[in-house]
């Protein structure tokens, strides 16, 4: 177990990154807990209180066409490169207080450390409009949109209530037109995010930060078993088609599958049967399917072998069943020499680093397909997360501003930040 030790100027610093977390949770659309999606009106409130905190830092942020907030803490030239630190600030529902918005709070908490310090290079600071999906089941729009993957297609896009992606951009006060103006500048060095890790291994190896090395590649798919629905009292079992006895032996076969391969994750996390009566066979269920490996080819290997149990099961059963996807998103590697200044960093920062892959996604994964990105996962106590009892130790906090600054340092002195600045 690592023990650590911190300063009361840390642990304050600490203190209010934590209080300012908590701050934002209050911005919901539901009253009593915390959900907050792409371009909702709390989404407005985050913006202004973010605003607040950086106008002590003399520094005005902006918000790009994708509703993504932007705030440029210049470098030491004019022509200084940039790099980014942040994450995103939508939040699933019944929502904790850092999944994702500690990473925009602790970007802001790194500046206030500087104390005015001017780097070889500029920070620019950014908050995600979009990356858990929910409103529009479709993660990642605020990213996609720095590395210029927000196409026609997607803004057409629609949610529950039949807004588009696209409408929702204007009706945030936005122009759609002016998406492409998001994407990443040539002189942008990287990206750093900091993120809980959102599972248990850190806690039970007592490491308060980790590098991560990779991020798993996922497919979310959504399926439907069609049987026929009937009277539960007067057909024989022999004779029936039910939908969700098809359902249930599938699931089973899913998690078997998951538990045989190595590092895979397969998730049945939505599950609706119709009519849904008590005394009827049901003739349909919709269900989803949420699979994860560091491999894409293990992963698309056992996406196969899923399918083929469904159609197998669906046959032998006298049902039919269909599949679609609604996301395949390839395993990302990061950065090695930014995941090296990551682990040095945290070396400095008095913790052992953890090298590990994270299963869960995060915009580093689409950031890493333009440009040199990592990440430094957090502690998290118990492992909660997408639950309103998510929690950090301030302790840790105060380690990442540590290790945050470190490793400023040592990309300010690294040869790719002096190339860079001299070359944008």
């Amino acid at each position: 177990m690592t023990i650590v030790t911190v300063s009361d100027q840390q642990i304050a610093r600490a203190k209010e990154i934590i209080e300012r977390c908590k701050k934002l949770a209050t911005f919901s659309e539901t009253p009593g807990s915390t959900c907050r999606t792409f371009l909702s009106s709390p989404m407005r409130d985050c913006h202004r209180e973010i605003s607040g905190w950086l106008a002590a830092l003399g520094v005005k942020p902006t918000v790009d066409a994708a509703g993504n907030l932007r705030a440029f803490y210049p470098g030491g030239r004019s022509d200084s490169s940039r790099l980014l630190i942040g994450s995103h600030l939508d939040t699933v529902p019944d929502a904790g207080a850092y999944d994702g918005v500690l990473g925009v709070v602790l970007a802001i908490g790194l500046l206030e450390a500087l104390g005015g310090k001017r780097l070889p290079f500029g920070i620019e600071v950014i908050g995600f409009s979009e990356e858990e999906g929910v409103r529009f089941n479709t993660p990642f729009i605020g990213s996609r949109a720095l590395v210029g993957r927000v196409d026609e297609e997607l803004l057409n896009v629609r949610d529950a209530q039949g807004t588009s992606v696209r409408q929702a951009i204007e009706q945030f006060g936005l122009n759609p037109r002016d998406v492409p103006a998001a994407v990443l500048k040539d002189d942008t060095l990287g990206y750093l995010e900091f993120h809980i890790e959102q599972g248990p291994v850190l806690e039970e190896l007592g490491r308060p930060l980790g590098a991560v090395e990779a991020i798993a590649g996922q497919a979310r798919m959504e399926l439907t078993f069609i049987g026929r629905a009937n009277h539960s009292g007067t057909t024989p079992m022999h004779l029936r088609r039910d939908a969700i006895a098809g359902a249930a032996e599938w699931i089973v076969e899913v998690e078997k599958e998951a538990l045989r391969i190595i590092g895979l994750t397969a998730t049945v996390g939505k599950f609706d049967a119709k009519p849904g009566a008590t005394n009827v066979i049901a003739g349909e269920v919709h269900l989803s399917l949420d699979l994860r490996h560091s491999l894409d080819d293990v992963r698309a290997g056992a996406e196969k072998t899923m399918l083929r149990a469904a159609a197998e099961i669906a046959g032998r059963r006298g049902l039919s069943v269909r599949h679609s996807v609604q996301l395949t998103q390839r395993a990302a590697k990061m950065d090695s020499a930014f995941v090296r200044h990551a682990e040095e960093a945290i070396r400095s920062a008095g913790c052992q680093p953890h090298k590990m892959v994270s299963g869960a996604g995060h915009d580093a994964m689409i950031l890493a397909e333009k440009v040199p990105a990592a990440m430094i996962f957090l502690r998290t106590p118990g492992g909660v997360s997408h639950n309103p009892a998510e929690t950090v130790n301030v302790e840790d906090v105060a380690k990442a501003v540590e290790a945050g600054l470190h490793f400023l340092d040592l990309l300010a002195s690294s040869p790719i930040s002096q190339r860079s600045a001299h070359s944008a």
